[in-house]
């Protein structure tokens, strides 16, 4: 056993492990934060890891040396903690970079120029999957417009002629209704952000496009794209209410006796669309804009505002993400996961991200567009509906699964798009993972041969043993009669606390040193300082993929999603699960790891030590310099 884990094991419940152990978290903080500052340095260099003191080693042909040498602190900006990332030499002036199968002006190394989505995109682009052709406005681009507050001179020439590239690609046109091309507009940090900055899909439609779409694509198709479109460039662009437009759906589907989206006719939802087209005249006072250059053109100023937006402030304060130059956008070839039931959407991850096993963990939607997943606004089926309903775009993911991880050597999060039986790749990243996910990949990647040791400890972050630390139910079978209701365990641990039912009221509970339940039908991105603040987070909608369990993932924060058992009547301030009224205050009890929904306050227990992280920990007593006593 290492010497370290003696160190843990010795008095698990004592302060003083506690403190020990918080000691190397601080340690690993403070030399993540010098590889950073120290960039050219690290490339020959190489530091002690938990160690008390950062000290840096000349590296000897062996990686070793014992002859400290030190290094002068410079000042330096600030700088991003999370993720270091460098580009190699830029063209200059350069602002738009296009790319599509086979060929790109980007690469993985780009991310904080094209940001990780665009970055990626270019890469696997590069390497021969199948990406929608696209083009990426960098960063800097945000930045000069973040000073200027409006499009840097000569940026929207150079988007227009990135844009010719794509159609000329594609042999389609943006508001050409004989060859329509539809238009993705995402956002991309350098380093991911889930969900808190903004997206549109389906742009370019008009009412003669999705008349030319309809006789191409056929009606319900065309015109379930265009009330999509018309809610989400309201929402993002124009700043109307999303609620507005739902309240419109949720009457329609009443009227017409259904209770999924799925199941309004091609007639319902063209009735539908010119009820949203009068939200806007109702909300803003003006038309919804038909010509697609200006939707572009005002969908490209919204996600580089959304840089600065409460929601991505708070989150980048949360995670202690600064020094970065702003957004890119990303602007991409739509393919469609709506065209009926031989086309779908999803996300995986290539393992595990809560326990780290080495399974594909991802989700589906047959008949659906990608934020019907990552918003929570539907609870997805598992892949296995995927592999029975498509099962070559199946396979073909798979392979593509196993190609990505090799090349980038981590575990990875992927969006894709099945459109027609034709699979599409979206996005990939390094995903979120909690701290037993982290420890468990990073042994198993090591033993795989896919990266050394030294890398494998790096990938661990400090907040990922911090969470190894938190505590479990002191027995679950002691409380299985109180079980209300279960939903799905997007992310593991055990929270207790007292019900709230807003992200504001959460906050204001943690403040008063009050542990909190958030519960919510779904959450958004506006939730994130509620869901920081909370103990765990409850949801009725939403799945494991969406942005709500891929943040608390990252956290380590316990959450339960997708519970379809409970009612939640955020104004009336209770949570109604069959015969029992739950009222804001009342204790509850959530076990992220197998999704059960407990009522009152259960006992927890401190967590136990894996043979995992026992393993991790004796690779990190070999490689630090000084030992810790």
């Amino acid at each position: 056993m290492s010497s370290t884990m003696k160190g843990l094991l010795l008095k698990p419940n004592t302060d003083v492990n506690d403190t020990y152990m918080r000691k190397l978290l601080k340690q690993k903080y403070k030399e993540q934060q010098f590889l950073v500052n120290y960039p050219s340095v690290g490339i020959n260099m190489s530091c002690s890891t938990w160690s008390k003191v950062i000290r840096c080693h000349q590296q000897e042909p062996n990686g070793f040396s014992n002859s400290p040498t030190p290094i002068k602190k410079q000042n330096l900006p600030p700088q991003a903690i999370l993720t270091p990332v460098s580009d190699p030499t830029s063209i200059a002036k350069k602002r738009v970079y296009n790319f599509g199968k086979g060929k790109s002006e980007g690469n993985k190394g780009m991310k904080s120029l094209l940001g990780g989505k665009g970055a990626n995109l270019a890469e696997m682009a590069s390497i021969g999957l199948s990406v929608p052709p696209g083009l990426t406005i960098s960063t800097e681009a945000c930045q000069e417009y973040q000073i200027a507050k409006k499009l840097p001179q000569g940026l929207w020439e150079e988007i227009l002629d990135g844009l010719k590239a794509v159609e000329k690609n594609m042999g389609a046109f943006l508001g050409d209704p004989s060859k329509p091309l539809l238009l993705s507009v995402r956002s991309g940090a350098a380093i991911s952000m889930p969900g808190m900055m903004d997206t549109v899909l389906n742009l370019g439609l008009n009412d003669e496009v999705v008349a030319g779409l309809a006789a191409k694509s056929g009606e319900r198709f065309a015109y379930d794209s265009y009330r999509r479109f018309l809610d989400m460039f309201g929402d993002v662009v124009m700043g109307i209410s999303h609620s507005l437009f739902a309240e419109k759906l949720e009457k329609l589907k009443d009227v017409k006796g259904v209770k999924l989206d799925t199941e309004l006719t091609a007639s319902d939802l063209k009735q539908l669309v010119e009820q949203y087209k009068n939200v806007y005249i109702e909300a803003k006072g003006e038309k919804f804009p038909s010509d697609p250059k200006r939707q572009l053109e005002l969908a490209v100023k919204a996600v580089f505002d959304s840089w600065d937006s409460p929601r991505a402030i708070k989150y980048r304060s949360i995670n202690q993400i600064t020094g970065l130059k702003g957004t890119a956008v990303n602007i991409q070839c739509m393919v469609f996961g709506n065209m009926g039931n031989t086309s779908g959407t999803g996300v995986l991850f290539t393992r595990n991200p809560s326990t780290g096993e080495k399974k594909l963990y991802g989700e589906f939607l047959v008949n659906a567009q990608g934020e019907d997943v990552v918003a929570g606004i539907r609870t997805p089926q598992d892949l296995d509906t995927m592999k029975k309903c498509m099962p070559e775009a199946y396979r073909e993911l798979v392979e593509n699964c196993e190609i990505l991880e090799k090349h980038y050597k981590d575990m990875m999060d992927i969006e894709f798009t099945v459109q027609e039986n034709r699979l599409w790749m979206l996005q990939c990243r390094a995903g979120k993972r909690t701290g037993k996910g982290a420890v468990k990949i990073a042994v198993d990647m090591v033993n795989e041969g896919l990266v050394d040791k030294r890398t494998a400890i790096m990938r661990v972050e400090p907040q990922h043993l911090d969470q190894l630390l938190h505590p479990q139910f002191e027995n679950p079978s002691a409380y299985k009669d109180k079980v209300i209701a279960k939903g799905l365990p997007a992310s593991p641990g055990a929270a207790v606390g007292q019900v709230v039912f807003s992200a504001e009221d959460a906050e204001a509970w943690h403040a008063q040193g009050k542990s909190a339940i958030l519960v919510r039908t779904e959450t958004s991105p506006e939730d994130v300082g509620g869901m920081h603040a909370a103990a765990g987070i409850l949801t009725a909608r939403g799945g494991m993929t969406s942005h709500a369990a891929v943040v608390a993932r990252g956290w380590g924060k316990c959450c339960v999603s997708g519970c379809a058992d409970i009612r939640v009547n955020e104004l009336e301030k209770v949570l109604i699960i069959g015969d029992k009224v739950i009222h804001e205050g009342d204790w509850l009890s959530l076990n992220g790891s197998t999704g059960e929904v407990i009522l009152g306050k259960q006992p927890l227990s401190p967590p136990a030590l894996t043979g995992d992280l026992e393993i991790f920990m004796s690779w990190a007593d070999k490689i630090r310099r000084i030992k810790v006593p």
